[in-house]
């Protein structure tokens, strides 16, 4: 059964993309986790990334509003609710917008979006509404990886940080697709591929999911959103992305084609017809909100590769010593300058070698980032694996 309705929905199937048209509901505002490369600003009439919408519906006003699409575009075939927040955070309102449609179309498909937190606590309801397709985003497998990518998890009314909030996170997204799978549900991954944080942990992530009993994986491009943590980092370059769903799809199912649609996305995959209905229902207008830079807040203490001092100037790989500086918000002090080996020394496959190398990084543990003119990809790793994340940089960095 599972199968023939997969055939009907655009998001999981490439045939019928472009035969049958989905509509996402934007009946869930809220979300419980705080992505780095998400800034969830409402209402870009011009914009197509998750997380965006021009309104958002009570229960009642979606219902409405599907009544009206499904007079309009006969070829409807799935409901999908994808926030605009955390389909799973406002549960109330996912429930009982699944209730109301289906009491007025019994043979109307659903499918829900969700960052996987609170899966454990709702998989139940979500097998027994009838729901038979799930996305669940899972960008890491490691705690120290998801230390990068998640600012912060609120769980159970306790807002947890770090790599302690990221293994909360991936054990309830591991726990609850394994009973999603268990039970009949079609899961879908999505992974955001980002450059130097999560790349080439991929492949992990993509072989675990499928022990989990995911059907096939979403590899998505890293788009630097402004106003995010990471909107400085560079967009993931989409021959890296096919590259990386060639290299798994030995593994599983790969989805090639992704719009990474608004929650309020209406019609066929690359024909938006939302502008077509929007306040079709007597909906609650969002807001516009400027987007603003995200300040640099907190206490930090970063390493720093320099030959003057005064410059970012020195390859990670041939600095014998680095500045460590303390930072706090906006302002920075110079505690110390740490002498190390050089990491590179010419030697390469020996075992002696990569334990040296080991050690180097072991000894730069106390800090949460490296600032370096240039960086190898090997080291990148070493470094983000230990949870320190390396820049790249070529400008002032001094007192």
């Amino acid at each position: 059964m599972a199968s023939v309705l997969t055939d009907k929905h655009p998001c999981f199937s490439s045939q019928a993309q472009h035969q049958y048209a989905r509509m996402h509901l934007p009946v869930a505002p809220r979300c419980n986790i705080s992505c780095n490369y998400c800034s969830r600003k409402f209402d870009c009439v011009n914009e197509s990334r998750p997380g965006v919408t021009s309104e958002v519906l009570s229960p009642a006003e979606a219902l409405a509003k599907f009544e009206k699409v499904k007079a309009a575009i006969p070829n409807l075939s799935v409901v999908g609710i994808a926030g605009p927040g955390d389909a799973l955070a406002d549960w109330d309102e996912t429930r009982e917008t699944i209730e109301l449609i289906k009491k007025a179309d019994p043979n109307m498909m659903f499918c829900l979006s969700t960052n996987g937190l609170l899966l454990p606590k709702y998989a139940p309801e979500i097998v027994k509404l009838g729901v038979r397709h799930v996305t669940v985003t899972v960008n890491c497998t490691d705690p120290e990886v998801g230390a990068q990518i998640y600012g912060a998890v609120n769980y159970e009314g306790t807002r947890y940080v770090g790599a302690e909030g990221a293994a909360i996170l991936m054990n309830n997204q591991q726990e609850g697709i394994l009973y999603l799978a268990g039970h009949g549900v079609v899961v879908k991954v999505n992974i955001v591929m980002i450059k130097m944080v999560n790349d080439w942990h991929i492949p992990t992530v993509v072989k675990k999911v499928k022990q989990l009993g995911a059907t096939l994986t979403n590899i998505m491009p890293f788009l630097p959103t402004q106003g995010s943590v990471f909107s400085g980092l560079p967009q993931t370059n989409m021959h890296d992305v096919t590259e990386m769903r060639m290299a798994c799809k030995s593994e599983l199912k790969q989805m090639t084609h992704c719009r990474q649609c608004r929650a309020d996305a209406i019609g066929l995959l690359g024909q938006d017809r939302n502008s077509e209905f929007r306040g079709c229902a007597a909906a609650t207008p969002v807001e516009p909100v400027e987007r603003k830079p995200v300040p640099f807040v907190g206490h930090y203490k970063v390493a720093v590769t320099t030959q003057s001092g005064k410059l970012v100037d020195l390859h990670f790989g041939q600095a014998e010593e680095f500045d460590i500086y303390q930072v706090n918000n906006s302002r920075y002090q110079l505690v110390e300058t740490r002498s190390l080996e050089k990491y590179c020394t010419g030697n390469e496959g020996c075992d002696s070698e990569d334990k040296r190398r080991e050690a180097i990084i072991a000894a730069l543990s106390d800090c949460d980032a490296v600032l370096t003119m240039r960086i190898g990809y090997q080291a990148q790793k070493r470094l983000l694996k230990r949870g320190i994340m390396s820049v790249e940089y070529c400008y002032a960095f001094s007192t």
